[in-house]
């Protein structure tokens, strides 16, 4: 397959392009060259994808049998791409988000579940949930039954650039009392970068579109075999101090940002590791074990380091202040 992988240096666009390689495809990427990792087999082309002149440019009069497209700001960047591309491709994944979902709120949702209202001509990224819908709505304007909109949850994996699993990767390293947000056998729903990858070329051979929740199914882990797995691979002696959620919603810890991966069972955020994903199984979607995903992040972040943090995007992870203070709390 003759493939283009708008993004490819980062997280899934570097899965895509390892995962098209390993399997013999033609691969071109397109980006700044400025971050990340250009992974070997690929053709390089650079550009600022923001200017729909420098992109045109870049591309030339290329063709290509399928693209994927990572990106995440502003809707009007993959109308433009979209559109330039649409007369030259047969196929064109779009990596978006569970977000584009009005709430997670209800258990079970598939996806048929309310989204948010988006503008694919808009130039603003800043809202998460609306950018992604946008550019879902711009794929699907350019390409109709031929986009494939991949509605990701949370990506663990190597090349994580957003640093939920690198952060509880250094935090068992560390050792000692680690707090652990509860119950242990909380059901998790993810799904690799590099399944995730395998999935969306597996769907552009077979010219699958369409939206599709893209994660594991629910319980695929939970927080105990994620965390077990963590200390295992770095070979920790830290204690996993169970934490139930009302103690944490009382000492007032931010789910899922202080306390990546974690959201309470209940409440608002149910729904988010308990998504409908049987359209997407149908299809042809697996996911390796969880041991697999944290082994091979943790020797991702020995061979390469820690991810920088992104600018603008909140930092992920406890302080120690605050979890020595709520390990204190608990009385012994």
């Amino acid at each position: 397959m003759r493939l283009l992988v708008l993004g490819g240096t980062h997280h899934v666009g570097r899965a895509v392009v390892e995962t098209a390689v390993a399997r013999g495809d033609d691969v071109t990427t397109l980006n700044r060259g400025l971050t990340g990792r250009q992974p070997p087999g690929a053709r390089a082309l650079h550009a600022d994808r923001t200017d729909p002149a420098a992109l045109a440019g870049a591309l030339g009069g290329g063709s290509w049998d399928a693209v994927i497209d990572t990106w995440s700001g502003a809707p009007r960047v993959v109308a433009d791409a979209a559109a330039l591309l649409a007369g030259r491709a047969g196929h064109y994944g779009y990596v978006s988000s569970e977000s584009v979902y009005r709430s997670f709120s209800v258990p079970g949702a598939d996806e048929r579940a309310p989204v948010v209202d988006a503008d694919p001509a808009s130039d603003d990224g800043s809202d998460y949930q609306a950018a992604k819908r946008g550019g879902e709505l711009a794929a699907r304007a350019a390409f109709g039954d031929r986009a494939l909109l991949a509605r990701a949850g949370l990506i663990l994996g190597p090349y994580e650039i957003v640093g939920r699993m690198p952060w509880w990767l250094r935090r068992l390293e560390r050792g000692g009392d680690v707090l652990a947000p509860g119950p242990p056998d909380l059901p998790l729903q993810y799904i690799d970068c590099r399944d995730l990858a395998a999935w969306m070329l597996s769907a552009a051979d077979r010219g699958l579109g369409g939206a599709f929740n893209t994660v594991s199914r629910r319980g695929h882990a939970t927080m105990a075999t994620l965390l077990e797995a963590a200390r295992e691979v770095t070979g920790s002696r830290a204690t996993l101090i169970w934490v139930s959620p009302e103690v944490i919603e009382a000492a007032g810890i931010e789910p899922w940002t202080e306390l990546p991966v974690w959201a309470p069972p209940t409440g608002e955020y149910v729904g988010l590791h308990d998504s409908d994903v049987s359209a997407a199984y149908a299809a042809g979607l697996t996911c390796r074990p969880v041991s697999q995903t944290v082994a091979d992040t943790w020797r991702w972040l020995q061979d390469e380091g820690d991810p920088p943090q992104r600018p603008g995007l909140p930092v992920h992870g406890l302080s120690p202040d605050t979890e020595r203070r709520v390990l204190a709390s608990l009385g012994g």
